[in-house]
């Protein structure tokens, strides 16, 4: 009798244990040490500002209606004018012998996210992203860095082949550029490549405060040489300072692709940020042609095209479907929440 009484104790004592925290009333308390889905979301979420479905930013009770108004204006309001754009071609200046100079200024910038939200963010030459660097295969290439923020930094050219004191890490192969300072980079463009820079010090704060930018090595080859109407770059953020965004930019604010029917658009993912992001495009599909600048032996095709930290995938997308198509992350906690669209999502416009 005595040892059924224990094991019904024991049993009662392990349930109550087990209980999970959500099902405590709301207002409820948690215990110390014990974290809850929804701090585990907003942990996780610092930059997707998204909340329950049912529940406002500030945690009251919200119903369908109103939320589908508050959804419907933020979404409507898309394309948003913000103050900045990130990722502009960067002219350099041609010496004598041929060799493409090239200034990036690493400074403290404040920088509009979203309309009204404006973020105190670290930039090259001002804009996030930094502006997009063009050269063509066999150029010879010199960039002076100079470094206006309060602490060092460098810069590393992603995937470049360049002399080993010219890859930018601190410490390996170079000393920090301390504030105030500049650093002189020269390497030969040796292929075609869609790739990055982006700062190699102090990476978890300066990348996702905004140092990074674009590199376009002459043209990848495409299938059947098919000539693209236009070139798109989407550097996709998640994390930090930045957040959730497109070309420095969170939804509305992201800039949308606009495309004739027939035409065919190269897009390149580079994902520099902390976590992978599969890119969904709705109505029309992505052919797959390059991952990390090398052109693939087989071309795929594909509607989701999942992209990794520092990876970059090239898709060729043919515009044979009218319409407005939604394109996006589909990590919906990184692009759509009860607030509506937000973060990681665009359109492409095909008319």
């Amino acid at each position: 009798m005595l040892r059924k009484q224990l094991l019904t104790m024991a049993v009662a004592f392990a349930t109550a244990l087990a209980v999970p925290v959500w099902l405590a009333p709301a207002g409820a308390s948690v215990p110390s040490g014990t974290t809850s889905a929804h701090d585990a979301h907003e942990a996780h979420g610092s930059a997707t500002t998204s909340s329950s479905a049912s529940e406002s930013d500030h945690g009251a009770a919200v119903d369908w209606k109103t939320m589908d108004e508050q959804m419907a204006k933020r979404d409507k309001s898309f394309p948003a004018a913000t103050k900045g754009e990130g990722g502009k071609d960067l002219a350099p200046t041609v010496l004598a012998d041929g060799t493409k100079e090239f200034h990036l200024t690493a400074a403290p910038t404040k920088w509009e996210v979203e309309p009204g939200k404006i973020v105190d963010a670290f930039a090259f030459n001002g804009t996030v992203p930094g502006p997009t660097i063009h050269v063509n295969v066999g150029d010879k290439v010199k960039i002076v860095v100079e470094n206006q923020l309060p602490e060092s930094t460098s810069v590393h050219w992603h995937g470049m082949q360049v002399p080993n004191d010219m890859d930018g890490v601190p410490d390996v192969t170079q000393d920090p550029i301390q504030p105030g300072k500049s650093f002189t980079y020269t390497w030969d463009a040796t292929r075609p490549m869609v790739t990055w820079y982006h700062s190699h010090h102090n990476g978890t704060k300066q990348v996702t405060s905004g140092l990074y930018g674009g590199i376009e090595v002459g043209d990848i080859p495409t299938p059947n040489n098919i000539k693209p109407s236009q070139v798109v770059l989407m550097q996709v953020q998640d994390a930090g300072t930045i957040g959730m965004t497109i070309n420095g930019k969170s939804f509305p604010a992201t800039k949308p692709i606009d495309a004739h029917l027939g035409d065919w658009v190269e897009i390149t993912y580079i994902n520099v940020g902390t976590m992978e992001h599969p890119m969904h495009l709705h109505g029309v599909d992505q052919l797959v042609i390059a991952k990390d600048g090398f052109p693939l032996p087989a071309p795929y095709k594909a509607d989701t095209v999942p992209v990794s930290p520092g990876e970059r995938y090239t898709v060729l997308v043919h515009a044979d479907a009218k319409g407005t198509w939604a394109f996006h992350c589909h990590i919906f906690p990184h692009s759509e929440g009860s607030q509506g669209m937000f973060g990681l999502f665009t359109l492409m416009r095909i008319s």
